[in-house]
């Protein structure tokens, strides 16, 4: 069976590791997984594979007192019929409110899927990176929301195709 986990608390050395091994304990085969540490707090989602129930997997990370868990039962991955093209976004310049709601926005109207997001604050410099998957035909049109966009928030915004990976 396939689970989604997610994992939360204050960031600490071993925490990556001690999650890791109470999902091996279990025979749990760990698929897909993303970790990050937010000003100070840990934080990580993963999807396994294992013959064990929720319980189960509750069960085994229980020790880990200083973290929130969340495991929930999930499918296969979903067919996407239109994947599209892979670009990369990314914005930078003065922090304000509203640059993740202008700009996520901009893409959904665009039918962009968001894969990936990220964002960083640094003193008063705000970056975000996004993957995103558009359609075929309709970067420029987004982009051209994207230069309007950078005006009004008074931040650089860049769009560019991204290179397919190579596994």
């Amino acid at each position: 069976m396939e689970f989604a986990v997610t994992v939360i608390g204050h960031d600490r050395v071993g925490i990556v590791a001690d999650v890791a091994e109470a999902l091996a304990r279990l025979g749990a085969n760990l698929t897909d997984s993303t970790m990050t540490r937010l000003r100070g707090h840990f934080t990580m989602t993963l999807i396994c594979t294992v013959d064990a129930s929720v319980g189960d997997l509750e069960a085994a990370l229980r020790p880990l007192t200083d973290v929130t868990v969340t495991v929930r039962e999930v499918g296969p991955d979903e067919p996407i019929s239109d994947a599209g093209e892979p670009y990369v976004l990314s914005v930078h310049g003065a922090d304000r409110l509203g640059i993740v709601a202008a700009v996520t926005r901009a893409v959904a109207d665009a039918r962009g899927n968001i894969t990936d997001l990220s964002t960083r604050l640094t003193g008063t410099l705000y970056l975000l990176i996004a993957e995103i998957d558009l359609s075929s035909g309709t970067a420029q049109a987004l982009a051209q929301r994207l230069a309007d966009l950078e005006k009004s928030l008074g931040v650089e915004i860049s769009l560019r195709q991204a290179e397919t990976d190579v596994l």
